[in-house]
Formats: C-alpha cells, sequence, structure tokens
C-alpha cells in the first residue's frame, strides 16, 4: 500500500486535487487541470460493488444544503453537516452462499460500526454515524478538519478517527455490497486487525492527542467521539470478561448456576428483544403468515449467531486480549509495525480446508476446556454436569468451525423426465407464437401481442425489447430442435434486414414502430429501457451465432423437438389417439433408442430417418384435416389441426436440411 497504506494515499490524492500537488505519483495521464474542480471522492475497498446510480446518490446527498460541512476553527473539526456520508455496506449475494459461515453471518444487520448497519444508534440518536471506510467525503472539509492531526505510522484503524473529526453521517438508502469471508478464520483475522487498530487510538480518549508533529495538544473530538472509542475497546474485552465469568463461577464462586444463567442471558437478552420487536414491527403491506414466518427465520438466525458465539468464546478472548496487549506493548515498547495488515485477498489459500491447521489457530479453547473439565473433576465436581455441555462446546469448537467455513457443494437442478417433457411443451407452445406471427406479412418483426378473446386480434406493432426477444426465440428454436439451422439463419437474416431498413434517431431505434408499414408510432421517443434490453439481446445473440460453425450439420435436438410437438399434439388431439399418432409415436421413439445407441453415421441415413417420419406426419395431417389451417384456433379440432401441421413442417424442415 504505501506510505501510511490507505489513509496515505488518499492524502496524496487530496493534495493533488487542491493543490495539485503531483509528487506523489510515479505516473500521470492526461490534463490533470480539471481535477481541480472535483468536490467529492467516492473511496471503496477492493472487495466492494458500486451499485448503479449509487454515486449520483452519494453526490446528492453530499450536496443537499443541509449536509454541506460547516468547520468550526475554534473547535477544530466538523460540527455541523457531515465532511463524510457512510452508506449501508451489505454481504454481495454469491459470497453470502459460499459457505455455512457466511450464509450464517453475511444477511445480518447491526450496530457494530464493522457490519450492515441499517439503523445505527449513533446516527438515530445525535444525527452522527461512524465512517468504515467506505463512502463519500468532501475533500476541502476532509482536509480541513484532518490537516496536520494525525502522527506518521502509528493509526491502523484511520476510518472511525477520519469520521469523528470530519463528522460522518448514515446514508442508509444507498447501498453497497462487499464481500462477506467465508471462513471463521479470515473473519478472525481482520477483527484482529480492526481491535489492534482500536486499542491504538486510546491515546485520543485524552483531553490531549498527538499531532502530525509529535506534539501533544488539545484532543478536538466530543464526548461522543471519544465514547465511540472507548466503546470498541469495551466490545474488544467482552469476550474475555464473559470467559472469565464463567471460569470464576464454575471455579470460585458461589452459586455456578447463576453465574452460568447470568452468561446465557447476556449472551441470548439482545436476539431475544430484537425478535421480539421484529414480531411487533409488522408492515401494513405484508400478510402476518409471511410476516410471521420471516421474523421466525430471523430469530432463528439470531440464536444460531448467539451458539457460535457461546462456542467459539474462549478463542474470540484469547486473539481479542492478544490484539490489544500486543498493541499496547507496539505503543508503549518497541513503537515497530504499528501498521501491520494483511489483505484479505493475500490469506493462505491452504489453510482453507485443512482441520489441523483450524486446530492448531484455535488451539486455545480445546485446552482451556480440557484444563476447566480436569480442574472441577477434582476440586468441584458438582460443578462438572453444569459445565460439561459448554466445555463439550469448546472442545469441539475448532472442529465446528471447520465445518461451518466448508464451501458448500454447489446444488445441481435434476429433472425428471416428466418434468423434462413439460418444460419442453411449454417452450414449444411458446416458439408457435413466432413460427406464427413473425413473418412476412410483417416484415420478420414479431408483433406485440395476439388477442383470442373477444375476437381474434393481433397487434401489429413492435419494440426494440420484441425485436430482441424474436431474435433469441430464432436461436432457443434452433437449440431446443425446433428449426434447423438454415431456418435460423434465414429468420434472423430478415429480422435483421428489416431493423437495417428502420427509421431511426442518431442510431436508436424509436420505442414502437408499426410491423406492417416500418413506420415509426406516434408520439415518436426513445427509451432506454428497450434499447438496453435490444443491446443486450444482441450481445447474447452474436456468440450463439458464432457457435454455430463447430456444430454438426444435423443436430443432436432434432428428435428432441420433434417430441416435443408430438406431445402437445397427442393432448390436444384427445381420446383415443389416434392410429397414425401412435404410429408416428412408435416411430420416433425407435429412432431415439437407436440415436442414443448409435446415431446416424451418415447424412443420407439421416434423411432416410426424417423421410420416414415426415411421411408419417403426412398421414396424421391428412387424418385430421385436408389442410393445416394457418392460424391458432381455439377449439380442440382445429388445434390439433394446427399441431399435425406443425408435426409435418418440422420434420419436413429437418429433411430438408439434409
Amino acid at each position: 500500500m504505501g506510505y501510511e497504506r490507505k489513509r496515505g494515499k488518499l492524502a496524496d490524492l487530496n493534495a493533488l486535487l487542491r493543490a495539485g500537488q503531483t509528487e506523489a505519483f510515479a505516473l500521470l495521464i492526461g490534463d490533470t487541470a480539471i481535477l481541480a474542480g472535483v468536490k467529492y471522492v467516492i473511496t471503496l475497498d477492493t472487495d466492494t460493488q458500486l451499485p448503479r446510480e449509487a454515486a449520483r446518490q452519494f453526490v446528492g446527498a453530499m450536496a443537499h444544503p443541509l449536509n454541506r460541512a460547516v468547520y468550526d476553527p475554534v473547535l477544530g473539526r466538523v460540527n455541523a453537516g457531515y465532511g463524510i456520508l457512510q452508506p449501508r455496506v451489505s454481504a454481495s449475494l454469491p459470497v453470502a452462499e459460499q459457505s455455512r459461515y457466511a450464509r450464517l453471518n453475511g444477511g445480518e444487520p447491526g450496530i457494530d460500526p464493522y457490519t450492515r448497519a441499517v439503523s445505527d444508534v449513533y446516527q438515530d440518536a445525535f444525527q452522527e454515524g461512524s465512517f468504515v471506510g467506505k463512502g463519500i467525503y468532501d475533500v476541502a472539509a476532509f482536509e480541513q478538519a484532518l490537516a496536520g492531526r494525525f502522527p506518521e505510522n502509528r493509526i491502523l484503524s484511520h476510518d472511525l478517527l477520519e469520521g469523528c473529526h470530519a463528522r460522518a453521517g448514515l446514508l442508509s438508502d444507498v447501498q453497497l455490497y462487499e464481500e462477506y469471508p467465508a471462513r471463521y478464520g479470515a473473519d478472525v483475522d481482520r477483527r484482529y486487525r480492526w481491535i489492534r487498530g482500536d486499542w491504538q487510538l486510546v491515546a485520543w480518549l485524552l483531553p490531549w492527542a498527538p499531532d502530525a508533529h509529535g506534539c501533544w495538544r488539545r484532543n478536538p473530538l466530543s464526548l461522543l467521539s471519544r465514547w465511540k472509542l472507548l466503546d470498541n475497546l469495551r466490545r474488544s474485552l467482552a469476550p474475555a470478561a464473559l470467559t472469565l465469568m464463567l471460569l470464576l463461577g464454575w471455579t470460585l464462586f458461589a452459586s455456578p448456576l447463576f453465574w452460568t444463567l447470568a452468561v446465557l442471558g447476556i449472551l441470548l437478552i439482545p436476539p431475544v428483544f430484537a425478535s421480539l420487536l421484529d414480531v411487533l414491527r409488522k408492515p401494513d403491506d405484508m400478510r402476518p403468515g409471511q410476516h410471521f414466518a420471516a421474523t421466525a427465520h430471523a430469530a432463528v438466525q439470531r440464536l444460531l449467531q448467539t451458539g457460535f458465539a457461546l462456542v467459539t468464546l474462549p478463542h474470540e478472548a484469547a486473539y481479542s486480549l492478544d490484539a490489544a496487549l500486543r498493541t499496547l506493548g507496539r505503543l508503549l515498547f518497541t513503537q515497530q509495525r504499528l501498521l501491520e495488515w494483511k489483505a484479505s485477498g493475500d490469506q493462505d489459500p491452504t489453510r482453507r480446508d485443512d482441520p489441523l491447521a483450524v486446530l492448531r489457530a484455535m488451539a486455545f479453547a480445546p485446552v482451556l476446556a480440557i484444563a476447566t473439565a480436569s480442574w472441577l473433576a477434582v476440586m468441584n465436581p458438582a460443578a462438572l454436569p453444569l459445565a460439561g455441555p459448554i466445555l463439550l462446546l469448546w472442545l469441539l469448537s475448532p472442529a465446528i468451525a471447520w465445518w461451518l467455513s466448508l464451501p458448500l457443494p454447489r446444488r445441481v437442478a435434476r429433472l425428471s423426465a416428466e418434468q423434462t417433457r413439460y418444460l419442453g411443451r411449454i417452450a414449444r407452445k411458446t416458439w408457435a407464437y413466432f413460427e406464427t406471427f413473425v413473418g412476412p406479412d410483417d416484415h420478420w418483426l414479431p408483433p406485440d401481442n395476439y388477442q383470442e378473446y373477444r375476437a381474434a386480434t393481433l397487434a401489429h406493432r413492435t419494440s426494440p425489447t420484441n425485436m430482441g426477444l424474436a431474435l433469441l426465440a430464432n436461436l432457443s428454436a434452433h437449440d431446443f430442435g425446433y428449426i434447423p439451422t438454415g431456418q435460423l439463419l434465414e429468420r434472423t437474416a430478415n429480422s435483421l434486414a428489416s431493423m437495417a431498413g428502420l427509421e431511426r434517431h442518431r442510431g436508436h431505434f424509436y420505442n414502437w414502430y408499426d410491423t406492417q408499414t416500418l413506420r415509426p408510432l406516434h408520439p415518436a421517443y426513445i427509451s432506454t429501457v428497450d434499447s438496453g434490453n435490444l443491446a443486450g439481446h444482441l450481445l447474447t445473440l452474436r456468440p450463439g451465432l458464432l457457435a454455430l460453425l463447430d456444430q454438426p450439420i444435423l443436430s443432436p435436438h432434432g428428435l428432441d423437438g420433434i417430441r416435443d410437438t408430438l406431445g402437445i399434439l397427442t393432448a390436444t388431439a384427445g381420446q383415443p389417439t389416434p392410429a397414425t399418432v401412435t404410429q408416428f409415436q412408435m416411430a420416433l421413439e425407435s429412432a431415439q433408442a437407436a440415436a442414443l445407441g448409435a446415431p446416424p453415421l451418415t447424412l443420407m441415413a439421416a434423411r432416410h430417418l426424417f423421410d420416414r417420419l415426415a411421411r408419417y406426419a403426412a398421414a396424421i395431417v391428412d387424418e385430421f384435416a385436408a389442410e393445416v389451417a394457418n392460424d391458432v384456433a381455439t377449439t380442440p379440432a382445429s388445434q390439433a389441426d394446427w399441431w399435425a401441421g406443425a408435426l409435418s413442417r418440422q420434420c419436413q424442415a429437418m429433411r430438408e436440411e439434409l
């Protein structure tokens, strides 16, 4: 990271923006004069995702007159408005499913400044939030409040301190996403660093604090800011205090039951009260059953988190005390390695699934459990039944943490044969719309809709979204085996040719066109949504068409597509099944069975196969009606006629492709 890690980088950037100082940068490209007009900077971590429109919302909130920072030169800090706005930070969904540990902890909000806060106690009560390093800041107010404030090379966690000087606010209606650690060990590593950083700020609890020159001067932090710093220190000592309370209650104090229940109460009261509040806060637009199901799920999640906190209590106490004592030792004696830091992406991958590595890292917990159980067995056997279950959890804590940190196996959907046939029939019916209506009468552009009730009406208008869907429908029909490659290319070329002739505005398609006259419909306007949909469809279409170069001439899904059409025909024909349909079905099943064992080796053999199917399909058409209807009708008989014709056309197209 270089000088002062992230804080040094921000200081160099601010110097470039405010004063044009370029000495800290090895390479600058472009005209840097425009940087003098930059008012705000958004700072993120490498694993933070900035959603679309979030930056605009950041700037809008910062520029609001009530939020503009007001620096008080007497107090030496921003005392009104906000120099920094901190958004909500949530776990990104893919990572939240990466392990049981990430699933357990990745989605719950809290008031801890290092977790995803929806409602912050400090913001709600004092109109002042806590900065955790991801947000937007006013460059001028930031530098005015922080210039010359901090000594060099001794502040690891600078975010909270910066928020105290420049006054941070919680922007709860803007959300960022970041990865939540999938392994308990990785989460412990980052919390260990946070605790070290918190204890390095202990000097700012005093009336006097060090500055950039090593001199001690009046501490400008408010009492609320100092309480935030103290609260972080208190939080880091909580696991050690609870562990000590249990050990003393079992070994020295008179009532082991009381002290055990006291610790369990301290752990359980917050999630229980939070769950009760969730029950009482039912949204007006949510049904009671849905609300109680959601609150029950959240309550179970909180209880599981509390249970895991009890399991890992000795390990949490050990590394928290180690971080605090190590930091105090470095501050008071060595003055070295104060900025020691390891990025989350630099974790040793060999430790990920190694149970022995987890056991070595968490050895204190099982050792403490064995030692305590041995002492109780000799000195206080009456307390052993009470302490035994908790000691057993401590003994097994490395195994539990290892199991929770294992990657979750990816769930693969396995559809039954009946489910596959059902989805195939749905897909074939969907393709029937495009097969019927996207043709020369509408210049190969898809009509917007077809109305069956009360009178059959076709809407001869289309949009960029419809055009993109029709292009992908052609590709999907080919992939499902409903049309051969030749028809796919022909239909796609016809549609693209018609689209190329449409009137456009600066290259953009209008939102509605008449499919018969090809003129834009009034009022003529451009929709960014529809244009974006079309762009996405074209980006999907291109690799699909390029993949045709590597595919065999005979589609491996041709028989599957014919089977889907036959399934719909059989359903619409009713009972008893006509003899010609039964004959075709037997021929198709025989062909599919033969194709599974040994597919046709030559084009001539494949042509003979489709010749036979085409003859049987023609016999079905003759049996149902003399002519195949050109439209999708509504009566069962006419529907069967149409699907018989569709089956015949499909078999003929496959044969002609060869």
